[in-house]
């Protein structure tokens, strides 16, 4: 709560227009590095829970291209399931699309210590053992092997360079 305004509220300013707060409107930044517990659970950040809108679950979805798995919060994937509904319901192409996603995907809840448990059929496709690295990808984060994505002890200014053209950043 800010100003006695708690996150979702809908705010009438003196003009009479109203200002929502958003929920999960901040920016998933930052690298943190976890051990796997011996159930293969690890804990999501707190701070990138109350940036997600503090949700029951989460998504879980392997990358197409690269080795590792995509979490989205719930707001991330009901504006993507948003789009998906426009498409025609029998679209032959859409629907294997879908069908491929939705085998391949997984909703993971949270325990009450932000912790979650993905299936090991996801954990063995980006190799994730003993440790998972938390990367922020601003609207999702990336769970990755510490064997693939070692942490870097200096930042690569060739490489955010390229990445914010490629971004148009």
């Amino acid at each position: 709560m800010l100003n006695n305004v708690k996150k979702g509220q809908i705010v009438v300013s003196p003009g009479g227009q109203s200002v929502g707060t958003s929920v999960g409107s901040g920016l998933l930044v930052g690298r943190f590095d976890y051990a796997l517990d011996p159930k293969k659970r690890f804990t999501i950040p707190a701070g990138w829970r109350e940036l997600m809108g503090s949700p029951a679950y989460v998504y879980i979805i392997p990358d197409p291209r690269e080795k590792c798995l995509n979490l989205l919060p719930p707001a991330e994937m009901e504006g993507r399931l948003e789009k998906l509904r426009q498409r025609a319901l029998f679209d032959k192409g859409a629907s294997t699309a879908l069908r491929v996603l939705g085998e391949n995907s997984e909703q993971v809840a949270l325990d009450v210590q932000g912790r979650i448990r993905i299936k090991d059929r996801l954990l063995k496709f980006a190799m994730l053992e003993e440790k998972v690295v938390m990367v922020g990808a601003l609207n999702r984060v990336q769970l990755w092997s510490a064997a693939l994505l070692p942490e870097e002890e200096a930042v690569d200014q060739t490489r955010l360079a390229e990445a914010c053209e490629a971004l148009q950043f």
